[in-house]
């Protein structure tokens, strides 16, 4: 007891007692000091034939990424559809996209394990989840498909979510942010070495500040885009033996917000027509309420970054969990076997808005007082949009030859998610609800109705591979993998029509009145279609990789990616669809130089065949079929596209203290063909959502990064003191077809300017002062757009974050 107690106060006076202060530890761009993990081993970035960006927390914090939706400000290749908000951004990587509710196209991972991730009721998402970005080794961002080591739905690429793992040492920092909008953040870390075998590390971030939509409807909050969440993770590393290793990893993050609401910004099309009244008669009756929107706010004076919000309470609450456990045993110097099991849940419940409409009576005795809403989302009876579990395991062989001329590692994988529950939705349709749920809504139309959905998705895949390299010669090398997959998933929907004659009453019939024609129902159950789908499909990668001297690394490769279908029971005749696949051909350079001036130059040019695409149609529903069959957007395997481009990123030191960063994409996209599925009976035609001839969504032409940091010329005693700059130019992109979006299917371009400033070690104390401003000039555009205007006579879009600033001030403290 004593000798604990004595232990114990060592370990306080060391961790209340200043680290030393570590100059110049961010300032390197020595790629052989970056190791990654981007094959399933840790190999110096160099040394690696993947088209790979690497950001380090240094990087992260310093430039304010706060959210995985900011990498596509630093990733020339990487694109977000933040369609639905920060928080449920989508990636895009080389112009592979996710249409809603499909399997994600980049892969997104914690630790070696797949992030949580819903899919029944998300609209979209990446996984990584809020507070995910902080107290990490890095963040790798990995392009082109990696469907051998990490298996299926990465056809456009992966992003690498590495965290710090417990050192040996006792050390940790506590951090505090403030800025605008009333930003205010903290962390704090702590490692701490209970023994020589036993290491724990723990840390906290807690971020909130004000949303900087300004919402003048004077209906629900005053603000919307605002951030509070909490996040909270905790790592345990055991050496159980000297040749076996258990790390465990623990996480938690919650975040409630008020979501986001897009504004309304145009009721005619490009050439000023109002929606034609004989093709879309209600779009054209409503027109003169989204241009009275619109009168409003220009009546005002509103800035752009201004809404209106029909909605009383509007929200979007997130919280998931994970644990993941990776046991690690050397059994020989030449084997090493891995284990790493996973669990995690994930839940959702958002009620907002889909357009962003706030129709009032413009005269009259009603004059300002609400006509109609459109379409507004909220969670179903069960309380969640989305609720799923997801278990992983996965058996990991590494192993290399008595000679070290062949490196080889094999697998075994499994995944199962299942719902915790029904993913339940109602969605008011041209009603004006108070509680969707106790059916308190009136029908202004006389047409309006409730759309519930419950859906329990399951998934189930199973996964075998191997890999190996084999060195030729000393500079030539031979690498092949292969990876076979069998996915299942399984589909239990109840979908209703809910139709309110009076307030508090509701009337339910199942939406497909071709299975269930005329029927009024007591239960949603009474409405349930089941329906089942299993794919198989191999992957490979076959890559030749030459070397003539250690800075100098030429690679040709060919793989091939494969995104599993998916299921939705909504789309009468359309429910089902098959597995994408693509063919990537890539040849790159990776390059490093030393001397008066130094860096690294890396470059990798592709050509994608792209093959049995996903993609979104407009069903018309056929005459005989009215009022039988919603409609409907579904997805069909209809496309075929070819993708190619160059990527080139380089670091280069020109002098003592300044160091030049650059990144460019050049990427060529086109949408081939477009064969849609012989067309159901229940719908006259199909109409695509992307033209052929023309390029893919989200996918800019040019994309180049370039960011600066001169440290000033001081003494030590002084600390270190640097500046740095970042601009981003985005050519012009279109993210939905002209149809759809008459004004803003194209996204304009974007010229992106921020600021960091930093005092590391001040005066030789543990303590860093840092200043950031993101979006300098207050560049004011969409970010993407709502397409209403042939539905509900206006539309609009999204909008992108104003100029953010703030201090940063960090206390480190620890051997």
């Amino acid at each position: 007891m004593k000798h604990a107690s004595i232990k114990f106060a060592l370990v306080a006076s060391t961790v209340l007692s200043p680290a030393a202060p570590a100059l110049a530890q961010s300032g390197t761009n020595d790629a052989t000091d970056i190791i990654v993990t981007a094959r399933r081993s840790e190999e110096r970035l160099q040394d690696v034939p993947i088209s790979i960006t690497v950001l380090s927390q240094d990087a992260l914090t310093k430039r304010n990424i706060v959210s995985t939706a900011d990498l596509g400000q630093y990733v020339p290749s990487l694109s977000t559809n933040s369609q639905f908000g920060e928080e449920k951004s989508s990636f895009v990587i080389r112009g592979f996209t996710q249409e809603g509710k499909t399997s994600p196209s980049v892969g997104v991972y914690f630790a070696d394990v797949v992030a949580p991730r819903s899919f029944g009721g998300t609209t979209s998402g990446n996984g990584a989840g809020v507070g995910s970005l902080f107290d990490l080794q890095n963040v790798q961002v990995l392009k082109g498909p990696q469907g051998t080591l990490f298996g299926r739905n990465t056809t456009g690429g992966a992003i690498l979510l590495v965290p710090t793992k417990p050192t040996d040492r006792l050390e940790g920092y506590v951090e505090g942010s403030v800025g605008n909008y009333d930003l205010r953040r903290v962390q704090a870390v702590l490692n701490v070495p209970l023994s020589d075998t036993f290491r724990v590390r723990l840390g906290v971030d807690r971020n909130k500040r004000d949303g900087f939509l300004k919402n003048y409807s004077g209906v629900g909050p005053d603000r919307f885009r605002d951030t509070d969440y909490i996040a909270a993770r905790l790592s345990i590393v055991a050496d159980l033996t000297p040749d076996l290793e258990n790390y465990l990893i623990a996480s938690y993050s919650k975040s409630t917000t008020n979501g986001d609401v897009s504004r309304m910004l145009a009721c005619t099309d490009a050439n000023g027509n109002p929606p034609d009244a004989n093709i879309v008669p209600l779009a054209a009756a409503l027109n003169p309420f989204a241009c009275a929107q619109i009168a409003r706010a220009e009546a005002r004076g509103d800035g752009f970054w201004s809404v209106e919000n029909a909605n009383q309470n509007p929200y979007l609450r997130q919280r998931q969990w994970q644990v993941i456990n990776t046991t690690t045993w050397q059994a020989t110097d030449t084997l090493t076997v891995k284990n790493i099991v996973s669990y995690a849940e994930y839940r959702e419940a958002a009620s907002f808005s889909l357009f962003g409409d706030n129709f009032l009576f413009p005269a009259g005795p009603l004059a300002g007082q609400l006509f109609t809403k459109t379409i507004e989302l909220s969670p179903g009876f069960t309380g969640d949009n989305s609720a799923q579990s997801t278990f992983t395991e996965e058996l990991q062989l590494h192993g290399t030859s008595s000679d070290g001329r062949l490196d080889w590692q094999a697998g075994l994988y499994f995944e199962l998610s299942k719902p915790l529950g029904f993913n339940s939705g109602l969605t008011g349709i041209f009603l004006n609800c108070n509680n969707t749920r106790t059916y308190d809504c009136t029908d202004p139309l006389g047409f309006g109705s409730i759309s519930s959905s419950n859906v329990k998705n399951t998934f189930n895949n199973k996964g075998i591979y191997a890999q190996a390299t084999y060195d030729l010669t000393e500079q030539l090398s031979l690498t092949g993998g292969i990876r076979y997959t069998i996915d299942k998933m399984t589909d239990l929907s109840q979908n209703l029509n809910i139709f309110v004659p009076t307030p508090g009453t509701g009337i339910l019939t199942c939406q497909n009145q071709i299975l269930f024609p005329g029927l009024v129902v007591q239960q949603p159950s009474e409405c349930s279609i089941p329906i089942k789908q299993k794919w198989k499909r191999p992957t490979w990668l076959i890559d030749l990789d030459y070397k003539p001297t250690d800075d100098i690394l030429l690679y040709l490769k060919w793989a091939r990616g494969y995104r599993q279908g998916s299921i939705n029971s909504n789309n009468l005749g359309l429910e089902t669809v098959g597995p994408e696949k693509v063919d990537t051909y890539e040849v790159g350079a990776k390059t490093s130089f030393r001397g008066a001036v130094s860096g690294y130059f890396n470059l990798a040019a592709f050509y994608n065949k792209f093959r049995d695409q996903q993609l979104a149609v407009n069903s018309v529903v056929a005459p005989a079929f009215q009022g039988l069959v919603s409609p409907a957007q579904p997805i069909v395997n209809a496309g075929k596209s070819r993708i190619w481009g160059i990527e080139a990123d380089a670091s280069v030191r020109l002098f003592e203290g300044f160091r030049l960063d650059a990144a460019y994409a050049y990427l060529n996209t086109k949408l081939q063909s477009f064969n849609p599925p012989p067309t159901p009976v229940y719908y006259s035609i199909l109409l695509p959502t992307a033209d052929v001839g023309q390029s893919l969504a989200l996918s800019p032409k040019n994309r180049i990064t370039v960011s600066g940091t001169y440290t000033l010329p001081l003494d030590e005693s002084i600390g270190e003191i640097s500046f740095g700059a970042t601009f981003t130019h985005t050519d012009a992109n279109r993210a939905v077809a002209p149809s759809a979006s008459p004004n803003f299917f194209l996204l304009k371009k974007s010229d992106l300017l921020n600021l960091n400033a930093s005092w590391d070690a001040m005066f030789g104390s543990p303590v860093d002062l840092s200043f950031f401003m993101t979006n300098v000039t207050n560049e004011k555009r969409i970010v993407y757009p709502v397409t209403s205007l042939n539905t509900i006579g206006g539309e609009g879009g999204h909008l992108n974050q104003p100029r953010m600033w703030g201090f940063r001030l960090k206390y480190s403290f620890g051997e």
